[in-house]
């Protein structure tokens, strides 16, 4: 990247530095080392590895993933290998990346999360934790945890005595007003935040008249969701103080920009990796390219107040 030397494409929230706005969203880019022959992980700005439980998890039978119009529909069931694995295997294969590592992680009780938390706050590797309250998948409370803004605040509040790490906390888009638990996630003392999530949805199959999906419903992802995904970041953005990072159907460098635009401090490419398995490095090099071409030492300048 000579040609881009003199673009400054970092970005700061708060006490964590991106090299660059473009993180790879939990659950579609593995633990990482997945996307290692696609992708330079050291040219990305971070990557998030696929949520992780105290346990392994199996996930939700078959079928469990399926496309539907500009997206797909998944019922994964968070299955992950567990903590002790994810240390043991994953992590001293990570250890030679220098982007920003950022550990998804979720519980079924708010003692698993304060666990999981207490645990990779000993991590050194681990450069932030992202909580994910917010997958429609789990039964176990996740949707009142996901939608009610007092017991939001308390698990966060929790969570924070256990840790310093940069703590991340992942919104679903599944509720009546989003800002509510975006402002408690701030004051329960989160760091960021992330949306959004996947919303819910379902496809039946008509010569059986079932749905397509073991589980019924899952999540839907994909290009389908980004207006909705740009509306909601554009929203918190103006109702918190702490940091967005916008998530949604972000496929292009383009996708992007408007999120930025919009004031995300930082952007994560999902459902686009299973497409397109160098995405993020693509949007990394398009963002550079837009700089250039714009006369931008930095992406300072893409902030939303001009047409506000």
């Amino acid at each position: 990247m000579d040609e881009h030397s003199n673009i400054d494409l970092s970005v700061n929230l708060g006490s964590l530095r991106f090299a660059n706005p473009v993180i790879a969203a939990s659950g579609t880019f593995g633990y990482g080392l997945e996307f290692s022959q696609f992708v330079d992980l050291n040219e990305l700005g971070g990557f998030c590895t696929k949520g992780l439980s105290m346990k392994p998890r199996t996930g939700n039978p078959l079928p469990r993933m399926i496309e539907t119009s500009s997206g797909m529909l998944n019922a994964i069931g968070l299955e992950n290998i567990g903590l002790d694995n994810f240390l043991k295997e994953k992590l001293p294969n990570l250890e030679k990346y220098k982007s920003c590592l950022i550990v998804n992680f979720f519980g079924d009780t708010n003692t698993e999360y304060v666990e999981m938390a207490s645990a990779l706050s000993d991590v050194n590797r681990v450069d932030a934790l992202e909580m994910n309250v917010s997958c429609p998948n789990v039964e176990k409370g996740g949707i009142q945890l996901s939608s009610d803004p007092d017991i939001l605040q308390r698990v966060v509040e929790a969570v924070r005595k256990v840790t310093s790490k940069f703590l991340i906390i992942k919104l679903s888009p599944n509720v009546t007003d989003i800002t509510k638990l975006a402002l408690a996630a701030e004051k329960g003392g989160a760091d960021a935040l992330s949306l959004i999530n996947t919303h819910i949805g379902m496809k039946i199959d008509i010569g059986s008249g079932k749905p397509w999906l073991a589980n019924v419903t899952g999540g839907l992802s994909g290009p389908a969701i980004k207006p909705m995904a740009l509306a909601m970041v554009h929203k918190t953005v103006r109702a918190v103080k702490i940091p967005v990072i916008g998530i949604g159907g972000i496929s292009s460098v383009e996708d992007a920009l408007e999120f930025l635009m919009a004031g995300a401090k930082a952007i994560q490419i999902g459902t686009a990796n299973f497409i397109d398995p160098s995405v993020t490095m693509k949007v990394v090099n398009g963002l550079h390219d837009y700089c250039q071409m714009n006369n931008l030492k930095s992406l300072e300048s893409l902030s939303p107040s001009e047409w506000e």
